[in-house]
């Protein structure tokens, strides 16, 4: 019986035409499916802020973690910062709640995007492949030199 080819998304798609290695995962990290192999503090989740300043802000942070909103906004030229209201979230990032991908937002936004510094503790990292249930596992450093994002402490 031959094996059924799971089509890549749109994510997957333009990480292999950048010649970034990654591999693609099925299951919904931030629902608590996880591989055995794949320890949950490397999956990073994707968050959409608005600061006061600057307008739409990108946060990737480990999904055992929480984020330091104050951190964050001095970071990123704010006062203050909070979290995009789940109704706006596809009009402004492209994405609905749970499937925004760094990587697919870069491709249609200019957004400044910032990448908790625990994620250098891990050679690779889990991100969304911009599907619910859908992830790409890739080096933190390819992913911050794709993506144009620095690397920085705005976790509690």
């Amino acid at each position: 019986m031959a094996k059924k080819k799971i089509k890549k998304t749109l994510v997957e798609q333009i990480l292999t035409k950048a010649g970034i290695e990654h591999q693609a995962h099925l299951f919904n990290g931030l629902e608590g499916q996880v591989a055995e192999h794949i320890d949950p503090n490397q999956i990073f989740k994707t968050l959409a802020l608005r600061g006061d300043k600057t307008g739409p802000i990108i946060g990737v942070l480990s999904i055992k973690d929480h984020l330091a909103e104050k951190k964050l906004a001095s970071l990123s030229g704010n006062k203050k910062i909070q979290m995009i209201p789940q109704k706006e979230l596809e009009q402004t990032t492209g994405y609905v709640h749970g499937a925004n991908s760094p990587i697919g937002i870069r491709q249609r936004h200019n957004y400044p995007i910032y990448i908790d510094d625990r994620a250098l503790d891990f050679p690779t990292i889990l991100v969304s492949a911009g599907e619910i249930g859908r992830s790409v596992q890739l080096a933190p450093k390819d992913l911050s030199q794709f993506l144009g994002a620095d690397f920085a402490n705005f976790r509690e």
